[in-house]
């Protein structure tokens, strides 16, 4: 009887700890699936170039609250060498564009001080910052970021 009542429990144990582990490893796999990075270099009047590093975590279909971002310009030989900027904050998703009602957009919004930024998804791996109006600049393809 102690035989049965050990190898129950013992099986128990088991099941009880495949449990406890798989939700951790799917949130550690969502968590690699769900961070997206893009880089590339705007043009600057006094500069060679400011170099955008965007890193935005989270789904479209995610709570607000989970989707984050960072934002790091660098300007590339700037006469007065100002700081790098570093903004971090949420990101929303909003769809259309005075142009294409079905573009989406993301607007990302700075904790505290900053500009926020608008991106539209040109396809998978590539994003162009736009105006606040949400319309896309003259010289758009030298605004565009890379996924990484």
């Amino acid at each position: 009887m102690q035989l049965k009542s050990l190898l129950a429990g013992s099986a128990m144990l088991a099941l009880l700890a495949g449990c406890a582990s798989s939700p951790m490893e799917q949130q550690q796999e969502e968590a690699a699936t769900a961070q997206q990075n893009y880089q590339g270099s705007l043009p600057c009047r006094n500069c060679d170039g400011i170099d955008l590093d965007v890193t935005m975590v989270g789904e479209e279909t995610s709570a607000a609250e989970e989707r984050t971002f960072t934002l790091n310009a660098s300007y590339r030989n700037h006469p007065q060498t100002p700081p790098d900027e570093n903004y971090a904050g949420n990101w929303e998703v909003l769809t259309g564009t005075p142009s294409d009602p079905d573009a989406t957009v993301y607007e990302l919004t700075p904790n505290g001080d900053g500009q926020i930024y608008y991106f539209m998804r040109i396809d998978e791996s590539t994003l162009e910052l736009i105006d606040p109006e949400r319309r896309r600049f003259e010289n758009g393809e030298m605004l565009q970021l890379k996924r990484q």
